[in-house]
């Protein structure tokens, strides 16, 4: 499987939702904070709001922590202010490494990073290192259940979607970044519900690991998407079914 594909990754190395669902729940937390500080706490009226509130009742999160994360947001309710950073690196086999952070302190946010790949086989680059490597993209995941694929291609191009591919039980929509939320909305209307809905770095190709790294790899981009500071980790790899099992 390619490392584009941010929900299979899930699914092969990530433990149990549940047992993450705190963690989750603080990424989800800010991103609506940050959100709601950029655009406004109307999500009518700001896309991004209302795509990261939707991630989050997917999610199954209380009604009231995401209206008290949208008040931090706005300024109602006293908040830490998180500022966006992109850090680039390499891991294991030459793979190229995008990781997003929202973060109120990029020293100890760095510095967290880099020890994670220093431990895990990795090293932090510098600004456009490997950012060259990736398309900014929209990515949009639609459960597969009950619709078939030619209808649902059909009904994503309408909507403006870029790309469109099955994996195992869902749709994976792809979008011009700036076109991430219409798109998504479009779908919705159009009865393709999204579970979720995200900014991506999608590679324009991808590196072959093989099984030595694979779970070096696996464990890694793991490891740092454990942390609070980072929301998402997009990488480059590219693996055999039976590689990435073995990060499970």
């Amino acid at each position: 499987m390619a490392g584009h594909s941010k929900w299979k990754q899930i699914k092969h190395y990530k433990a149990a939702a549940d047992a993450k669902r705190g963690a989750m729940f603080t990424k989800l937390i800010r991103e609506i904070t940050v959100a709601a500080k950029q655009g406004g706490g109307d999500p009518d009226g700001n896309p991004r709001l209302r795509t990261a509130i939707e991630n989050a009742k997917a999610q199954s999160m209380p009604k009231e922590n995401i209206e008290r994360a949208v008040k931090k947001g706005t300024g109602e309710l006293e908040g830490v202010e998180y500022v966006e950073a992109t850090y680039e690196a390499y891991g294991p086999g030459g793979v190229a490494l995008m990781i997003q952070a929202l973060t109120d302190n990029s020293t100890r946010t760095v510095a967290e990073i880099r020890a994670k790949l220093s431990r895990g086989g990795g090293n932090l680059g510098t600004a456009n290192s490997v950012a060259f490597l990736f398309d900014r993209k929209g990515q949009i995941l639609v459960p597969a259940g009950g619709i078939p694929e030619d209808a649902a291609m059909e009904k994503a191009l309408e909507a403006g979607a870029e790309d469109f591919v099955k994996e195992d039980d869902a749709y994976i929509v792809t979008t011009a970044a700036a076109d991430l939320h219409s798109v998504k909305a479009a779908l919705d209307a159009a009865g393709l519900k999204a579970e979720r809905a995200e900014v991506s770095w999608v590679p324009k190709s991808t590196v072959r690991v093989e099984s030595a790294d694979a779970d070096t790899l696996l464990k890694l981009i793991e490891t740092i998407e454990d942390l609070d500071d980072v929301q998402k980790v997009d990488a480059n790899f590219d693996i055999e079914e039976g590689a990435m099992s073995q990060g499970a």
